[in-house]
């Protein structure tokens, strides 16, 4: 069983930058997938960016050239760096893993981003 944890939300002007973190209580190295979601207010789910391996990262066409996704598997923790945060990336952010047939989501954390 995995746990996934999420920090480093809050609130932050347009223009500015936040460091999500995703601490797994197990390794992640079993974790072949791992990915950030988000859900803006009123609207469904979205993938952000996901990491398989450092050289194979993919990204939502909204953040491409802003965010940027990396893990860790010594410290068994995966990282969001966001950067030129618009208004429109207001969400709560969602850790997920995936290990063969079996997916884990952490609690979310709130990216709030004022005009």
């Amino acid at each position: 069983q995995v746990q996934l944890v999420e920090s480093g939300g809050g609130l932050v002007q347009a223009g500015g930058s936040l460091r999500l973190s995703c601490a797994a209580s197990g390794s992640i190295f079993r974790l072949h997938l791992m990915a950030w979601y988000r859900q803006p207010p009123g609207k469904q789910r979205e993938l952000v960016a996901r990491i398989a391996s450092s050289t194979n990262t993919n990204y939502a066409d909204s953040v491409k050239g802003r965010f940027t996704i990396s893990r860790d598997n010594a410290e068994n923790t995966m990282y969001l760096q966001m950067n030129s945060l618009k208004p429109e990336d207001t969400a709560v952010y969602y850790c997920y893993g995936l290990r063969g047939w079996d997916d884990y989501w952490g609690q979310g954390t709130q990216v709030t981003v004022s005009a």
